[in-house]
């Protein structure tokens, strides 16, 4: 006797890449970089080999690295601000 199974695959469709609203150009000094760190254990240290790994490649102006107070919370809004308004690029990193 045979059943029937019925597979469910809950992956949307790629959506179309668009037009950004609006882009940002690049310091001529080179990248600046942000770092947040969600203060789980060894996020600290993986984020400094990406952080060495990422001046190796390419010319990095500054580097903003802040941390967040709890693991299970979003970062604040003054954190987000701030790397907003002092990187071109962030990274968020855990680790454990």
């Amino acid at each position: 006797m045979s059943k029937k199974i019925t597979l469910v695959v809950p992956e949307a469709p790629v959506p179309a890449a668009g037009a950004t609203a609006e882009q940002r150009k690049l310091a001529t000094g080179g990248l600046r970089l942000g770092i947040l760190d969600n203060s789980k254990g060894n996020a600290d240290h993986l984020l400094k080999f990406l952080v060495e790994g990422v001046k190796a490649l390419v010319p990095v102006a500054s580097v903003v690295s802040l941390r967040k107070g709890s693991v299970s919370l979003p970062a604040p809004r003054e954190i987000l601000d701030q790397l907003t308004a002092e990187a071109d690029f962030v990274v968020s990193a855990m680790a454990d």
